[in-house]
């Protein structure tokens, strides 16, 4: 399955299936985990799969998830140290690896405030200039939707999208992008405005330059996004989306990369983010 298939295909998973993944799986995982440990803004990022089957009840049950996934026996870890650009390259390598969980069949689900980070962070022997933003589940989704996914998906609205027309904008930043105007580069934004998002608040805001450059912007609820301090969720969607979009243009052939430019377009209420040029 090509990467950009698995982003229409995935979905977030709340109820697994005890059964182990297979070895190989689990080894493929391994080195996907290994393989990304930095994006693109340079910061240091690095990722551990915990499987806790082997562990004690009472152990099992610090490493909770506050009842909002159910019977999950392996988890990625997600850890970056403290700099600049951490939050969004951390959710550009992690949406990699879950995107190739997805491609082999498995479940995953991000969480970023609903679990037990302290004990994780433990696990994880997190160094003191690391955070422990978010982690995820790994596994076969049971196909019985349990209570807590039916609450969640009800709740965050999770099967709806914001239209292109509130996420996608011409030259001036106003104006809406006509797809047609978005020409080659089409999929790839339809690529960020499927990407999950905390809360699925969907923060991301693109614009098309006259160049045809695109330039990537964070519209930051600013109480949710902030409430965790140094660990900011909307910026970790950022990098989700910067992996999405970069996805999709390198499946097509299309050239570019991510960087900051210093005379981006300054638009009001946004914090620009990197652009695609």
């Amino acid at each position: 399955m090509e990467l950009s298939e698995a982003i229409k295909k995935r979905r977030s998973v709340r109820n697994y299936s005890e059964e182990p993944i297979g070895q190989s799986q689990f080894s493929e995982l391994e080195k996907y985990s290994r393989e990304y440990t930095c994006g693109p803004f340079g910061a240091k990022v690095r990722f551990q799969l915990l499987n806790i089957q082997p562990l004690g009840r009472e152990e099992m049950r610090r490493l909770g998830t506050y009842g909002v996934i159910k019977g999950a026996r392996l988890f990625l870890l997600g850890a970056a140290k403290e700099s600049e650009g951490a939050m969004e390259d951390l959710g550009y390598c992690m949406e990699k690896i879950i995107l190739k969980a997805t491609a082999m069949g498995l479940g995953t689900c991000w969480l970023g405030g609903t679990f037990k980070r302290s004990a994780f962070a433990e696990k994880m022997n997190l160094a003191r200039d690391e955070l422990l933003p978010v982690i995820t589940p790994v596994g076969y989704a049971l196909d019985e939707l349990s209570l807590s996914d039916r609450v969640f998906r009800f709740s965050a609205a999770s099967n709806k999208r914001k239209p292109w027309s509130e996420l996608f904008f011409s030259a001036n930043g106003i104006s809406p992008l006509e797809k047609e105007d978005a020409e080659d580069y089409c999929e790839a934004l339809e690529a960020v405005r499927m990407g999950p998002s905390a809360s699925n608040r969907q923060p991301w805001r693109m614009v098309r330059d006259e160049g045809g450059r695109y330039h990537l912007y964070l519209h930051e609820n600013k109480i949710y996004n902030r409430i965790m301090g140094k660990i900011r969720l909307q910026n970790i969607d950022m990098g989700i989306a910067m992996s999405h979009f970069e996805i999709v243009a390198r499946e097509l052939q299309l050239p570019g990369n991510w960087e900051r430019e210093e005379k981006a377009p300054v638009l009001p209420k946004m914090q620009y983010i990197s652009s695609w040029q």
